[in-house]
């Protein structure tokens, strides 16, 4: 879903997770490159025309937010990963992070360790 976006509307919409919601000037000051308002604002009106975005009004003016929830959206960036690079293969995904594992801390790897037992634990529920 959102690895359609062009760059340009990607990265605004990133950095509406990242940071929350924000305003249009919010948005400039936070781009790496700078942009018009005039452009952020067409750029907003296309995300949320694409129903990627919402806006309400404040007293600074229109406040802009995603309007997927940033687990869905993480969800199905992850989906596009596993689909494009790993072959649709989960397993060959974790084995890669698994892979990582200089670069992971001892805590880290505990969390992947309990989110294997969660899954086989809900997977052993559902029978």
């Amino acid at each position: 879903m959102l690895p359609q976006l062009p760059p340009r509307e990607r990265q605004i919409v990133d950095l509406l997770y990242q940071g929350g919601s924000r305003t249009v000037s919010e948005i400039c000051a936070a781009l790496p490159d700078p942009l018009t308002g005039s452009a952020v604002r067409a750029m907003l009106k296309r995300l949320e025309d694409k129903g990627f975005v919402c806006r309400e009004d404040s007293d600074r003016g229109y406040v802009y937010s995603p309007t997927v929830p940033d687990n869905q959206a993480r969800r199905t960036a992850l989906s596009q990963i596993v689909r494009t690079f790993f072959k649709g293969s989960p397993v060959s995904a974790a084995s890669a992070l698994v892979g990582m594992a200089e670069e992971l801390d001892t805590k880290e790897l505990d969390e992947l360790e309990a989110a294997i037992a969660r899954a086989r634990q809900a997977r052993e529920d559902g029978k």
